[in-house]
């Protein structure tokens, strides 16, 4: 069976590579976490990355495209994170 992160909706080979530095190796080791928690992860490893970033990666657990879930995940991780920021409204 085929394990690729690329094969999530709105993985590409840049987010791909992201994740594995963070240790997600697949698309199921992706699927067993919460994209929350993977994205504060990605966050602190590196802090350029905006609100379509954490939209694509949530996006990606809910098959859905990050436009569609873009203001909904943005309010919730800020909730969540209160202490991170966003440099840009993306």
């Amino acid at each position: 069976m085929k394990d690729d992160l690329e094969d999530l909706q709105n993985v590409g080979k840049i987010i791909a590579k992201k994740l594995k530095g963070i240790g997600i190796k697949g698309k199921s080791d992706f699927l067993k976490q919460d994209p929350y928690e993977i994205f504060n992860k990605l966050k602190k490893k590196d802090p350029s990355l905006c609100r379509c970033a954490l939209a694509s990666i949530v996006g990606a657990k809910e098959k859905k495209k990050w436009p569609e879930v873009r203001a909904k995940v943005s309010k919730k991780f800020e909730k969540r994170f209160p202490k991170t920021k966003f440099k840009d409204m993306c």
